[in-house]
């Protein structure tokens, strides 16, 4: 794997996978209803075939990539599986199927983690890290959508989901200062200054840094008692879904060879 699609098939997968992680394994099934989980289970379908198509593009079908592309197909089929369980009127299979997925997705990133360019233990903890960091910023901002629709909804999901993304930052941090600040090699596939100077790892930074700030001002506009406050909230869950994002994009940059 490498180039751009290799990259963005790392954040794809970092989102689908930590996503549907932070869906099934919190108590979310017992305080919303299923129709979150269905709008939720969409989009992560979405990226799990964009995951999927991203690593067939940037992968010659060997090694770990190939790996990584069976393991994509399978992740994308068993989220469409919970999904249409869902619509079927089978929550009790569909919840079995979504649990069923996590690990499936844990395994499609061990794969990720062996074409890196950093070791193999230190290039799964930048992507268990990246995908606990950019699930929180998209459930969260799905979440803060879904207050909307179901007013009578308390606001111990949406604290919950500040609290990961919290976490989330730290560890991302982290991951990120593991991938060092050494220029990397060349690309025509990037801006030479993405790979010039260490870079990408100060931008990387700088974007968390960011999201940082903003996963603190949700918490601050979350103590507000009306209702308008959780829409606030949602405003700036859209802006870390673009902080994020883009730190976690340049801090890739620097993963694989």
């Amino acid at each position: 794997m490498s180039g751009p699609a290799g990259t963005l098939a790392l954040v794809l997968a970092e989102t689908a996978v930590g996503g549907t992680a932070l869906l099934y394994l919190t108590p979310l099934w017992s305080e919303v209803k299923r129709g979150f989980f269905k709008v939720t289970g969409t989009t992560l379908l979405l990226l799990g075939v964009a995951t999927w198509g991203s690593v067939a593009a940037s992968t010659g079908g060997e090694g770990p990539g190939r790996v990584a592309l069976l393991l994509s197909a399978a992740f994308s089929a068993t989220t469409l599986a919970w999904l249409v369980l869902l619509f079927a009127r089978a929550p009790t299979a569909a919840r079995v199927v979504g649990v069923a997925s996590v690990p499936l997705g844990v395994f499609l990133l061990v794969a990720l983690a062996g074409a890196g360019e950093p070791s193999f233990t230190v290039s799964l903890l930048q992507l268990l890290a990246g995908a606990a960091f950019l699930g929180a910023v998209w459930d969260g901002l799905l979440l803060g959508h879904w207050y909307l629709t179901d007013r009578g909804l308390t606001r111990a999901p949406i604290n919950r989901f500040t609290t990961f993304l919290m976490v989330g930052v730290a560890l991302e941090a982290a991951a990120v200062l593991l991938g060092g600040f050494e220029p990397t090699g060349g690309s025509a596939s990037f801006n030479p200054l993405l790979t010039a100077a260490g870079l990408a790892t100060w931008i990387a930074l700088g974007m968390v840094a960011a999201t940082a700030l903003i996963a603190v001002m949700i918490r601050l506009t979350l103590r507000g008692p009306r209702s308008s406050a959780v829409q606030a909230a949602t405003g700036f869950f859209y802006l870390a879904v673009i902080t994020g994002f883009t730190g976690e994009l340049a801090a890739k940059v620097r993963f694989l060879p």
